[in-house]
């Protein structure tokens, strides 16, 4: 288990203090923050099929993605280590680029029903292994990532209501999935990998982007 000093910043410590915080600030890192999973955390990350990610680039530019897909999206390899899949995207590979470039990962798990949340600060690397990318269909990399720290966030806030579905976009057990509307903007087919070339055709055809805003608003992206 991390020291207090050991898991906060200077600045936190130093905010701690100014906001008669720290003794507080300390007895948490000491009831909630371990270095491994337990069990009952174990079983909630499996019983999950979607989280958010954070990621920093070198410039120190932050962001969060949300990431979805089947349940057990987040397989845990062991109680200090899980890997999760990059699907098919807009091309960007945005968090996956920070993740190559600075390797440092948060993971925020949120259960909307019960409620409840955990979170995974992790150091996490990229691969395309054979072996790991069979546990996943249709994704291209696997993240894997080492955890740091894990801890649960008090639920107060927490907005609670029933899940409705899962997303049809989620690919299947062969890996195939829906083409997305927006692939099928006129604007960007010459700029669409390879795979995705000339596909828009027979995929309900090309669009504008007041098509594709009619889309949105029918749920149909």
């Amino acid at each position: 288990m991390p020291t207090p000093d050991e898991f906060y910043t200077d600045t936190q410590r130093k905010l701690q203090i100014e906001n008669d915080s720290a003794a507080l600030g300390s007895a948490v890192v000491a009831a909630i923050v371990s270095e491994e999973l337990k069990e009952e955390q174990v079983e909630f990350i499996s019983a999950k099929d979607f989280f958010f990610l954070s990621t920093v680039n070198s410039k120190g530019e932050p962001t969060v993605s949300y990431k979805g897909g089947g349940v057990g999206l987040v397989k845990v390899i062991n109680s200090k280590k899980v890997m999760f899949p990059n699907y098919d995207g807009n091309g960007m590979f945005y968090s996956m680029g920070n993740i190559e470039e600075m390797n440092k990962v948060g993971l925020l798990f949120i259960d909307f029903e019960t409620p409840n949340r955990l979170r995974i600060q992790g150091t996490a690397s990229i691969s395309k292994e054979l072996e790991l990318l069979a546990q996943y269909p249709g994704a291209n990399m696997v993240v894997v990532v080492d955890i740091d720290s894990v801890f649960v966030n008090c639920a107060r806030y927490i907005h609670q209501h029933s899940r409705v579905e899962t997303s049809k976009y989620v690919p299947d057990e062969s890996g195939k999935q829906p083409f997305p509307a927006w692939k099928r903007l006129d604007k960007i087919q010459a700029a669409l990998p390879s795979q995705d070339q000339g596909r828009a055709e027979s995929e309900g055809g090309l669009i504008t982007d007041h098509d594709y805003q009619t889309l949105l608003e029918e749920g149909n992206s």
